[in-house]
């Protein structure tokens, strides 16, 4: 039996156990998935010792940066973006690969207009350097958001009328508003969005969230991150497989 997993930490919700058991499911694949839920990354270790047959692991929230000094090897897209959320097992060697750029490239497109010239990345961890690196790839211009301003980020506080109306397209990669906590959304000043906004939430669990909805009450256009998660997935599993 092959093993497969997700390495992340407070990772019950996860979409990628469900995604893949399905997929074994359906496809008659050996195989199985398994969340480890670690609270410290020095017990990745452990996993690799301890799961026989394992082929491939994603790795998400907290450990996307962090995993990167336990890996042998890095894919040159992985190592430009500084963020893993995939891991192939080749014997054993461990090489870090990044498909979150490829499944946020790809459910984008379908939403861009003429007009989504520059993007603002709410969230600064390793989702948001694979979202920098796809956006780079668009020639689209993008400033971080962050709590605090500083080092080229900006600040919440900043965001006036002016940056709001220049910056149409709106990526949020952090994990406020996530299930159960529904009614947190980033604190963008709401009362410049329009409808030539584009609010991409990288959540899917609610589907649509409180940003969402209150982007979508000022007529944006607004989505969430199944598709996204989906796309990597299949771009993980033709990494193991291939």
């Amino acid at each position: 039996m092959k093993n497969f997993g997700l390495i992340g930490k407070n990772i019950s919700y996860s979409f990628s156990r469900t995604y893949f058991t399905e997929k074994f499911k359906k496809e008659n694949i050996e195989a199985e998935y398994q969340n480890f839920d670690l609270d410290n990354l020095k017990e990745f270790r452990d996993v690799i010792k301890e799961t026989p047959n394992l082929q491939g692991l994603n790795v998400t929230i907290p450990y996307k940066q962090e995993i990167i000094s336990f890996l042998d090897d890095l894919a040159p897209e992985a190592k430009e973006i500084g963020a893993v959320n995939t891991i192939n097992v080749n014997g054993n060697k461990l090489i870090g690969y990044n498909t979150d750029y490829i499944g946020f490239s790809e459910s984008l497109k379908p939403f861009l207009k003429e007009h989504h010239k520059k993007a603002l990345i709410l969230g600064t961890g390793g989702a948001s350097k694979a979202v920098a690196y796809a956006l780079k790839n668009f020639s689209i211009d993008y400033k971080f958001v962050s709590r605090s301003s500083g080092e080229g980020k900006l600040g919440y506080d900043d965001l006036s009328e002016k940056i709001m109306k220049e910056y149409s397209l709106i990526i949020n990669t952090t994990p406020v508003g996530t299930y159960p906590d529904v009614d947190a959304h980033p604190e963008i000043p709401f009362k410049f969005i329009t409808s030539q906004h584009l609010v991409y939430d990288l959540i899917y669990n609610p589907r649509t969230t409180k940003l969402m909805a209150r982007a979508l009450a000022k007529g944006a256009t607004v989505t969430d991150g199944l598709k996204m998660l989906e796309l990597q997935a299949e771009s993980a599993w033709k990494i193991w497989t291939k």
